[in-house]
């Protein structure tokens, strides 16, 4: 079944009509998907969303401990969006983020090892510790950052989508922003350029209900932020984000449409954090009975662990990925405090591009 219904569709809204722009679709019913998952796609799927999560509350565990310093902003919730983004993009294809990286980094392949110490402001760490947890890159993976500067990366993200066209290859970059980024006006800026030349980039609305402390039913104007786009052109689909299958669905047709030279495509992700906006947020601007209430009743990990289960994965069996993730989270904590910090030499290295 489709992640966005005959209906839904039938629903645009009426001004979207009568200006003859892409309307936004619906949020798909809980666990919709676009075809049945095979066991071993849910297994994958379960074992990434597990690893981010337990190396998030491990992550917040060190900075409780003082061995990670500066910001720390933990992905604890959004598990479903950047592991179901993740498997509907190929080789050469491109991710940049905001400063709610770790996952981000975790699901495009970068050794927990590495960005555990980057972290920690170690040598071993994917930008030698001099990045932190806002600030690191892997070209390898194609990953470009991690940016602290709220709607930064969405610029840089068009910006790379450009580069892709103008090289004439069929790549396509994710570009990540929260549901306060999208109030900045440089992503209207990228959302003008990016339709008026057709670029291969997919913005992913990371909308988790709150920015720093306010509510997005108080700071954004409208309706769903993925009618955004309207005025440029932009199609926009609003998305179930704690189901990693429908994510997936949606997330495979935003692709194909952008990696086509259709032009960008807006995905807006409902999803939801249970942690605070940073480690210094003690997020009291939320009931508690909310929060357990998103844990209960719409966890992503949990959504997946159920339907595991009904196709016949043993409590064994997820047990074995259990302590496979457990071991891969205390190693990489294990070799982050172990590393050196940056010699001082470091403060010279890659800071300057020969062109």
């Amino acid at each position: 079944m489709a992640s966005v219904s005959a209906k839904s569709k039938a629903a645009a809204s009426p001004a979207a009509k009568r200006a003859g722009k892409p309307a936004a679709t619906k949020a798909a019913p809980k666990n919709s998907t676009s075809k049945a998952a095979s066991p071993q796609e849910l297994k994958h799927f379960y074992r990434e969303m597990l690893l981010i999560r337990r190396f998030e509350e491990k992550a917040g565990q060190l900075y409780g401990m003082g061995l990670i310093g500066g910001f720390c902003h933990l992905y604890i919730g959004q598990e479903a969006v950047v592991v179901g983004m993740q498997a509907a993009i190929g080789e050469g294809d491109s991710v940049v983020t905001s400063y709610r990286d770790h996952g981000h980094m975790l699901a495009t392949g970068m050794e927990s090892r590495g960005v555990m110490a980057e972290l920690t402001g170690r040598s071993g760490g994917y930008s030698r510790g001099k990045g932190g947890s806002m600030h690191m890159f892997s070209r390898e993976k194609n990953f470009y950052g991690g940016h602290g500067i709220v709607g930064a990366q969405v610029p840089i993200g068009t910006g790379i989508a450009f580069a892709n066209q103008y090289e004439g290859n069929d790549r396509v970059c994710l570009t990540y922003m929260g549901d306060g980024a999208v109030n900045q006006g440089q992503v209207y800026e990228s959302f003008n350029m990016a339709a008026l030349w057709k670029l291969p980039v997919v913005y992913v609305i990371e909308n988790n209900q709150y920015g720093m402390g306010t509510s997005v039913q108080r700071a954004a104007a409208g309706r769903d932020l993925a009618e955004r786009g309207y005025a440029y052109g932009i199609p926009g689909e609003v998305v179930d984000g704690m189901n990693v299958l429908t994510v997936k669905a949606a997330a495979e047709k935003a692709v194909a449409y952008a990696r086509a030279g259709k032009g960008p495509y807006i995905l807006e992700m409902k999803t939801y954090r249970y942690r605070g906006h940073s480690m210094s947020d003690p997020a009291k601007y939320r009931s508690k009975e909310e929060v357990n209430k998103m844990r209960q009743e719409r966890d992503p990990i949990d959504n997946v662990r159920k339907m595991l289960m009904d196709a016949g994965i043993t409590e064994d069996d997820l047990k074995v990925i259990d302590r496979d993730v457990k071991d891969i989270v205390t190693d990489a904590a294990d070799f982050a405090q172990s590393s050196p910090e940056p010699d001082p030499s470091e403060l010279w290295t890659d800071i300057l591009v020969e062109a």
